[in-house]
């Protein structure tokens, strides 16, 4: 049941306005100052303060200052006469839900009621919401509730504290700058820097420049002397992005500076000493880039002393729920004046379960966000959906066979149709197992070892 608190120096004033809302279902708090409201806000849960503007040693803009300071987003109406409508309006600009004219009706008051405690509870339902996807599947900003990211996020825990060099292996969009986030902001090192570098988005010259730095009059155009990223992160942390792009000359640099601690500006000769831990990711298979004679194998093993693998989102789906709900606590508070998406239909969350996801979490995100801009109502239908994701969806295998390694065999090709029609037949039949065997053609004891085969755990895959 929903709580409002009226306040009004007028005793018999709360009474009456009482009787209107219980009669309404709220449940009703009294307080006749505002030194009194504050005081039953602190042991009660209110959904709506409701209170006069005009009132002696602390009117109601004074209460509603007060108020927001320990909620913000809790929604307060000013009751104001006619003579205090600018008053009125200034509590508007501080943070007022609305304001309602003396006399009003009863039916504009419980309008009014009723419009400001379902704004709250969307709040409070978000605010559920991150708390629980925050307490059960996060680490940081990384959110997940598979095995394969609990594994990463107790790499994490253990590493975190060391000073080892990290190599964060994965597909563009699987988060691994999040990765080398939650490191440092885990480490000892937290307070201090932490800096990144995208390897990839810079020609070889300008990226020498941007690592180490260089002296005045250098080439053209370096006017002064400039510290490079290496300096800048000095005890902190330094991440390197897309670590497989360096050019053989700067990985022959970064090996010395990995091995002695010391390195030269660009065009200087005095050695520059730094005290940084390394992190290192990449979207290549490194070991293939050593084969193929592009990435020193010397380098690669000094990179090495920790790998942690970011697996694609398609392989584990049971994270959708969980960073669905992430993004859309996330995105719900730049709706303004708009009402807020707190969840997504039935519909929706089948075609993201039968999506291949090429870009990962980043995709996801993207087209999470897209929807909300989009979205009419708190919840998001297909028709929110982007339309270039409605025809990617249409177009996409429902069995993903692209996704299997060129060189797959036929026994591993087969397992894995097998898988994707298990999970398949498990969402259409809502995860009733006995039903989902049945879609199958199989008996429920068969599905159950099959379950087993594939280490598909049912309710990571539930709500």
């Amino acid at each position: 049941m929903d709580t409002i608190l009226i306040v009004d120096d007028e005793k018999n004033y709360p009474l009456i306005l009482s009787a209107v809302l219980q009669e309404e279902g709220f449940e009703t708090l009294t307080a006749n100052s505002g030194q009194e409201a504050l005081e039953v806000l602190t042991h009660s849960d209110v959904d709506l303060v409701l209170t006069d503007m005009k009132m002696p040693k602390m009117d109601g803009i004074e209460l509603l200052q007060n108020i927001k300071t320990k909620d913000a987003e809790l929604p307060v109406i000013m009751m104001t006469a006619y003579g205090t409508v600018e008053k009125a309006v200034e509590a508007m600009q501080k943070g007022a839900y609305s304001y309602i004219l003396k006399p009003f009706d009863n039916e504009q008051l419980i309008l009014y009621a009723r419009k400001a405690v379902d704004m709250y509870r969307v709040v409070k339902e978000n605010r559920q919401l991150r708390s629980a996807v925050a307490n059960r599947y996060s680490f940081g900003n990384l959110i997940g509730k598979s095995k394969a990211m609990q594994d990463v996020f107790d790499t994490i825990r253990k590493v975190a504290p060391a000073t080892a060099t990290v190599l964060i292996e994965g597909a563009s969009g699987t988060g691994k700058e999040l990765v080398a986030k939650s490191i440092h902001f885990n480490s000892p090192r937290r307070n201090q820097p932490f800096v990144a570098v995208n390897c990839s988005a810079l020609a070889e010259t300008l990226l020498e420049s941007e690592l180490f730095g260089h002296e005045k009059g250098a080439f053209t155009g370096a006017i002064s002397m400039k510290k490079g990223r290496f300096e800048l992160a000095d005890q902190g942390t330094l991440f390197l992005d897309e670590i497989g792009e360096l050019s053989s000359p700067l990985q022959v640099k970064l090996l010395r500076v990995l091995q002695e601690k010391i390195f030269e500006r660009v065009g200087g000769t005095r050695p520059v000493s730094v005290n940084i831990r390394l992190i290192a990711a990449t979207n290549k298979s490194l070991r293939e880039e050593i084969r193929k004679g592009r990435f020193r194998e010397d380098l690669f093993y000094r990179l090495n002393v920790v790998h942690v693998v970011l697996p694609p989102l398609q392989e584990r789906m049971e994270d959708i729920r969980p960073l669905s709900a992430h993004f859309i606590a996330k995105y719900a508070d730049e709706r303004h004046g708009v009402q807020p998406v707190i969840r997504m239909d039935k519909e929706v969350e089948r075609l993201f379960f039968e999506y291949s996801w090429p870009g990962n979490v980043r995709e996801l995100e993207n087209v999470i966000e897209r929807a909300m801009v989009m979205c009419p109502s708190d919840t998001i239908r297909v028709d929110d959906l982007p339309k270039d994701f409605r025809k990617n969806i249409s177009m996409d295998n429902a069995l993903h066979l692209d996704d299997l390694p060129s060189q797959a065999t036929l026994y591993e090709a087969l397992a894995h149709v097998e898988k994707q029609m298990i999970l398949h037949a498990l969402q259409k039949a809502d995860y009733v197992q006995a039903h989902a065997a049945a879609l199958l053609g199989i008996g429920k004891s068969g599905l159950n070892q099959k379950l087993k085969k594939y280490n598909i755990d049912v309710a990571d895959y539930q709500e």
